[in-house]
């Protein structure tokens, strides 16, 4: 009866070890999406904040990250910018006023010029996320390993594998 508590003890034990968790659920993953890209960590969506926040502990990841940061931020303002002065004129038409053409046509450049920012950005983001994931180690003691209950000839026992 005892030794069956215990082997019945070692054999919950072993499993709950088993399945413990690892650092590789940190990894973070690009996926492409209409318009851009979707940074994916576990099962939550990641900002371009959230993205620095979680690649601190990487210091290259992290340079990386704030200059793909720096040309989100530049390219933002530069699309932002471009839309309201292609947007006022299309209201001005719109609401029977008298629209002024060549303001539309410089937010149009600022928006053709904010595209190649925002595809450095993505590239920068990209790169960094790839430096980050090739930085993360598994902090698990048995990712390598293998644990097995097994019957031999002389009893029932475990058996680990390196």
């Amino acid at each position: 009866m005892k030794t069956s508590i215990i082997i019945i003890s070692l054999f919950i034990v072993s499993f709950s070890l088993t399945f413990g968790q690892s650092a590789v659920t940190d990894s973070i993953t690009v996926k492409r999406v209409f318009g851009g890209y979707q940074f994916i960590q576990g099962e939550k969506r990641l900002t371009m904040h959230q993205l620095v926040n979680a690649m601190e502990t990487n210091e290259l990841a992290l340079q990386q990250i704030k200059s793909a940061q720096s040309s989100h931020n530049l390219a933002t303002i530069v699309g932002a910018v471009g839309g309201f002065m292609v947007g006022w004129p299309i209201g001005a038409a719109l609401g029977g006023g008298e629209p002024n053409w060549t303001m539309a046509g410089i937010g149009a450049g600022l928006i053709v010029v904010s595209i190649p920012i925002t595809q450095s950005t993505n590239k920068k983001t990209i790169q960094a996320i790839e430096t980050y994931n090739s930085g993360l180690q598994t902090s698990s003691f048995w990712d390598n390993k293998e644990l097995k209950l097994a019957i031999s000839e002389g009893g029932v026992g475990f058996i680990l594998r390196f």
